[in-house]
């Protein structure tokens, strides 16, 4: 299935498609690292994915329009690496303070959440994107 036309579509899908998979991810996650229930630990990272999914709306708009300035198309390994290494800094800044609020931790225990959360993503990201453009192909920004 192409989205080669439908860039706002195509944004849509991704996020949700990959908010869907992270919540399960961190939900899973967090109940190992912290302190929490299971009814705790899948609220925040709702909170989270709500968060997540604003930033990776724009984040990608954003990358999408510095991508169709490059001469080089395609989507490389280092181009993915640096998509995914972009997106997950400005979410951990963001939410950073969140996660010591909501389990009551230091920020220095919320940045080891973060830290576990972010090596986590960092894969789970590279791999999403990969099968996503994949299954739906490139967007117009990298062909």
């Amino acid at each position: 299935m192409s989205l080669h036309n439908r860039p706002t579509l195509r944004r849509i899908l991704y996020a949700t498609s990959f908010e869907l998979g992270g919540v399960l991810m961190s939900t899973l996650l967090l109940l190992a690292m912290a302190e929490t229930s299971a009814g705790g630990s899948f609220l925040f990272s709702i909170l989270a994915s709500t968060v997540a999914m604003l930033w990776n709306l724009g984040f990608n708009a954003a990358f999408e329009a510095w991508e169709t300035r490059q001469t080089t198309r395609g989507r490389s390994l280092a181009r993915r690496i640096t998509h995914a290494l972009l997106f997950e800094a400005g979410l951990a800044a963001a939410l950073l303070p969140l996660t010591a609020w909501w389990f009551s931790v230091t920020l220095l225990t919320a940045l080891l959440y973060e830290g576990v959360l972010i090596g986590a993503f960092l894969i789970y990201t590279y791999l999403f994107t990969l099968a996503f453009d994949r299954l739906f192909g490139l967007p117009a920004s990298a062909r």
